[in-house]
């Protein structure tokens, strides 16, 4: 087990730093100190070969933009809240409006843009980045004061996990999450339309014409959200049901999960036999199949377009601000700690 790191020549009022998590098997994640930023995760295939398997740029200047939002860190609240506004206790917050009229990632002012502090932990089971931040009273309209951890953790079992913990002296709106575009083929060999899913969930989330909650939970019976068997990402692509429509021709939906299997969410891939499993303490998550990324960004293993991702968006959901029922809530208590951990675990079939 080891951890590199590396301050990057990129001009910035902080240092940047971006660190590399190694286990015994060869298998790596690096990431930035800004934003939290997962910058490149190595896995083996089915013969052992180490390859990428997330979207990065390849100048690592692009980062300090970074309009998709590429393997960065999100809060306060991950996901868009309509009208960029919310009340609590009768107060009304007003946000930033970065997506029209919402408010999405946290705007100008989300952790994906923050320097954050880092502090490293190496054992012989495993190593760690311990990325902490303070984000003051008022900070993009936010209410609290709020200390917020992100640990990254690698074992020699290639699992990778991310716990979030954060306190606030104020009731306040928060979930975070980590907004990676997984691609398991490896190197960007293919797109991800050929990926299989299998998902612990029952109900999706509806969408209006801009992406906003309706307030309405579907059934996922007999449609082209129905993971509960394996069926590959193409499916929802070439359908013509109205909420893949509106999507753009895939998925940026929030499933809520059913807590009832072993694993909340598996990916596979079919050609390089790798495998992707997810366990969360959310109640939820935002499958996004990156239906709107531009063809004119710049990765690492060539350029981007369409479908070339799958983003797996551990959080609760925004859409509990607006509509009283149903949703998991957003809502952090005064002194309440937030604690969640998600497990990300790569293997092979």
């Amino acid at each position: 087990m080891d951890i590199n790191q590396e301050e990057l020549s990129v001009p910035s009022e902080q240092p940047l730093v971006e660190y590399t998590l190694k286990n015994d098997h060869g298998m790596e994640v690096s990431c930035l100190n800004l934003g939290g930023i997962i910058t490149k995760i190595l896995a083996p295939d089915k013969n052992g070969q180490l390859e990428n398997v997330v979207l990065n740029f390849k100048e690592k200047e692009t980062y300090l933009e970074n309009p998709p939002f590429f393997g960065a860190l999100i809060g306060r609240v991950a996901g868009r809240i309509q009208s960029a506004q919310f009340e609590l206790d009768g107060e009304s917050y007003s946000l930033q409006a970065n997506d029209g009229p919402n408010h999405l990632h946290g705007a100008d002012t989300g952790f994906h843009k923050v320097v954050w502090d880092v502090e490293t932990v190496e054992t012989t089971d495993v190593v760690k980045l311990v990325l902490t931040h303070f984000s003051p009273h008022g900070e993009g309209g936010y209410p609290g004061n709020l200390k917020v951890k992100v640990t990254y953790s690698l074992d020699n079992d290639n699992a990778f996990s991310i716990r979030y913990e954060a306190t606030s002296d104020k009731k306040t709106a928060l979930t975070l999450t980590n907004h990676s575009y997984f691609n398991l083929s490896g190197n960007l060999k293919a797109d991800i339309q050929s990926h299989e899913l299998n998902i612990d969930s029952d109900q999706f989330v509806e969408l209006d014409e801009a992406l906003i909650p309706t307030g309405n939970l579907l059934d996922v019976n007999d449609t082209p959200y129905d993971f509960r068997s394996k069926q590959a990402i193409r499916v929802g692509v070439e359908s013509s049901h109205p909420q893949n429509k509106v999507a753009g021709n895939g998925y940026d939906h929030y499933f809520v999960l059913n807590k009832k299997a072993d694993l909340d969410i598996k990916v596979s891939e079919p050609v390089s036999g790798r495998t992707l499993t997810v366990n969360t303490e959310q109640p939820g998550f935002v499958l996004y199949t990156s239906n709107m990324l531009p063809e004119d960004l710049k990765l690492g293993d060539g350029p981007s377009k369409k479908y070339l991702g799958l983003c797996l968006e551990t959080q609760a959901s925004p859409a509990s601000l607006h509509h009283a029922e149903g949703f998991p809530s957003v809502v952090l208590e005064k002194d309440e700690k937030y604690s969640k951990t998600t497990t990300f675990r790569f293997g092979v079939e």
